[in-house]
């Protein structure tokens, strides 16, 4: 082979070779470094680790002193086990319907004797969320390594979007993902394929954040890297699967990704 094709094969293959974006460091040695800082590429937030419930349930407390606790417990796994039932039946309605039909039976179970007002506050209660402090921080971190920010969770698109202006959270988050786009909830398969959908990316490149020990599990079962903020001290599900972080706020997720 002459010189010409020998310049000519060399030229063809660096033409294949695909380059990360590098930056001049500023340092006085010269040196460039990376702006692609890992193999992650995007951010999958569960809404309950960035949006505090605590309030929501503080507040059946407030209107039932007597049976608030076991009201609150009661209202927040039955919103679930309605989520859950629903789409193993293919049977589904919003996020919305099912917390007010989980309020409706738990009421009824306890024998209490909800007014339109309590109702009408317990439900708004859901549209009034407030982040926990870490988590506009934790944001500002993600954002500056360039990582994309998005959330993949149950709550309807107006209750997301309700929660995100009443916190100040806009110019955060990329994408506003509901399940409902899918019909369906999680930990269905179809739930956590949306990420991939609306962000492009594989699902290795993605993390899942996850609030509830099954959404952890299930995040896992499809395949995302998943860290497990595990807030209010849950107990992990006995699946014979973990995540792969966790910790009980946002340092965990900064931790994992860094």
């Amino acid at each position: 082979m002459n010189r010409r094709k020998i310049l000519k094969v060399m030229a063809v293959g660096a033409g294949a070779i695909t380059f990360p974006q590098l930056t001049f460091s500023g340092t006085s040695s010269g040196t460039f470094s990376s702006t692609i800082k890992n193999k992650y590429r995007a951010v999958a937030f569960d809404a309950f680790p960035v949006f505090d419930p605590r309030p929501i349930f503080k507040l059946t407390k407030h209107f039932f002193p007597e049976k608030g606790n076991q009201f609150a417990d009661l209202w927040r796994t039955r919103i679930f086990e309605y989520t859950w039932l629903r789409t193993s039946a293919n049977q589904y309605v919003d996020f919305w319907q099912c917390i007010d039909d989980a309020l409706l039976f738990s009421s009824t179970q306890l024998g209490i004797k909800l007014s339109n007002e309590q109702h009408h506050q317990l439900m708004q209660a859901f549209l009034n969320l407030k982040p926990y402090p870490d988590v506009i921080p934790a944001l500002m971190k993600l954002k500056a390594m360039g990582l994309k920010i998005a959330f993949l969770s149950n709550m309807t698109e107006k209750m997301l979007m309700n929660n995100i202006i009443n916190s100040n959270l806009h110019g955060y988050f990329d994408h506003v993902i509901s399940t409902d786009r899918a019909k369906t909830f999680k930990p269905s398969v179809n739930a956590y394929q949306l990420g991939i959908d609306t962000f492009g990316y594989r699902k290795e490149e993605i993390i899942f954040v996850a609030f509830a020990s099954w959404d952890a599990v299930g995040a896992k079962w499809f395949g995302y890297p998943t860290v497990w903020i595990n807030r209010l001290d849950f107990l992990p599900e006995n699946l014979n699967i973990k995540p792969d972080h966790s910790g009980q706020n946002m340092a965990a997720l900064l931790e994992f990704v860094s």
